[in-house]
């Protein structure tokens, strides 16, 4: 259902920031920006900072691990995601797809839109 990869969206949207709080430079203006965009068949997020000295890549921590689990929860929920470099800017994308797993396959979704925040 729709609903679902709305909340699947938002624990991404959650671990990106987190991420990019974490890891990354802001943006030249001080800022990070977070993005999404709604379609019939997917959720698409982002997030957009100044960059860090690593590139962003799922980990394998141990069990004991108290972090390092954020981009493969990240791999588990989306169903592709990515890193975009423009510039000084360095943007990690995710895409959820919205599945109707009950009826007709059709799911009911707001009108696109492209929302960003920053």
């Amino acid at each position: 259902m729709y609903e679902t990869a709305i909340d699947d969206a938002v624990l991404v949207v959650s671990e990106l920031l987190s991420n990019a709080l974490r890891h990354a430079h802001p943006l030249p203006s001080g800022q990070i920006r977070v993005s999404w965009r709604w379609t019939e068949e997917h959720v698409e997020v982002a997030v957009s900072d100044g960059g860090a000295a690593t590139e962003p890549r799922a980990g394998r921590p141990a069990l004991s691990s108290l972090g390092g689990r954020g981009l493969g929860i990240v791999e588990y929920l989306a169903s592709t995601w990515g890193v975009r470099h423009e510039g000084d800017v360095t943007t990690v994308w995710a895409v959820v797809t919205a599945v109707d797993t009950v009826g007709n396959g059709h799911v009911s979704t707001p009108e696109p839109a492209l929302r960003e925040c920053g």
